[in-house]
């Protein structure tokens, strides 16, 4: 499949397009609003095609479809773009910046007779589906989860993470892979509750608390740019537990990835080989371009997770626990 990426952002140029070009696909043209800037990222990654403009590379007609990691606040506008031009998309996380928008752009994506996949990479390691497995296989009765992503955001005031009108935050950014996680190993929440604080005073949350509230279980998360760099989960059954480190997007991810569990007494380390989770990402994409099937992180998920996000930055504005039904 070839491939044209909108905008030379790095999570494109460090782990996207490498795993395109790793499952075995094709980035023939990249795009920026600067001409120069996708001619000299063009011939740093030898891309064939560059256009400065997001416009021009949707009108080249040689590709079978695009991944877009603008900022959130543009994912709406150019995958309907990207949609109306006939081409797949594979859009950075979180699709929208709402349920609402989520919705109606995975209804448009559908009209448009397009594949839409929202790129949570995570959901195609193998540690993260047999982390999966194992909670709903094997722990029983699971009362209490947590999960965490969080990194040191400092020293660049101006970054589009820190920017209300490009949908940023904490949350949007990082928060929701542990409401994704959560909502995959435990399902949807009944209620949730959620602080926020702002200490850049700069408009958006940059550190938040939540908790996920189910008939018989709670679960708590949290997400920052304030504090040090983590990223886990763990669950807590009746019979057991099981616990993920370096749970999204791990530093060492070149190593061999783990998760560890215990059930009914007996404790398991299981180990992976290092894979290319942005490079499984990708086979699925093309898998479900060429079958027709629905990808496991299509627009229908990210209703869901956005809903749940809305719900908690309801939450954080009225003080009031939210229940989730009421944001659907």
């Amino acid at each position: 499949m070839r491939f044209g990426v909108l905008s030379t952002a790095n999570i494109g140029r460090k782990a996207v397009i490498p795993g395109i070009r790793t499952a075995g696909h094709e980035v023939t043209a990249i795009a920026s609003r600067s001409a120069e800037r996708a001619d000299t990222v063009a011939a740093d990654l030898d891309i064939e095609r560059s256009y400065g403009s997001y416009r021009e590379l949707l009108g080249d007609e040689a590709l079978d479809a695009v991944y877009i990691p603008l900022p959130n606040a543009h994912h709406d506008e150019w995958t309907r773009a990207a949609a109306d031009a006939g081409l797949d998309v594979l859009c950075e996380k979180p699709l929208a910046v709402d349920a609402d928008e989520a919705r109606a752009l995975g209804d448009y994506c559908d009209d448009a007779g397009i594949t839409l996949m929202e790129a949570f990479m995570y959901r195609y390691h193998p540690k993260t589906e047999r982390a999966a497995e194992v909670v709903a296989d094997e722990l029983e009765n699971v009362r209490g989860a947590f999960a965490t992503f969080q990194f040191p955001l400092r020293g660049r005031p101006d970054d589009i993470r820190l920017d209300a009108d490009l949908a940023g935050g904490s949350l949007m950014d990082v928060g929701c892979y542990a409401v994704s996680v959560l909502r995959t190993l435990l399902g949807e929440p009944d209620r949730v509750r959620a602080r926020t604080l702002d200490t850049r005073d700069c408009g958006v949350d940059t550190h938040l608390a939540g908790t996920f509230e189910y008939g018989g279980a709670t679960a708590q998360l949290s997400c920052s740019f304030d504090t040090c760099a983590e990223q886990r989960y763990r669950v807590e059954a009746e019979n057991g537990w099981l616990e993920v480190d370096g749970a999204f997007n791990p530093s060492d991810a070149g190593e061999p990835q783990s998760i560890t569990y215990q059930v009914d007494g007996r404790q398991v380390t299981e180990t992976f080989d290092p894979v290319d989770q942005y490079a499984e990402q990708v086979r699925h994409f093309v898998d479900c371009v060429e079958s027709g099937r629905r990808p496991r992180t299509d627009a229908d998920e990210a209703v869901a997770n956005m809903a749940a996000i809305d719900a908690l930055y309801e939450s954080a504005d009225t003080g009031e626990a939210v229940d989730l039904a009421t944001t659907q």
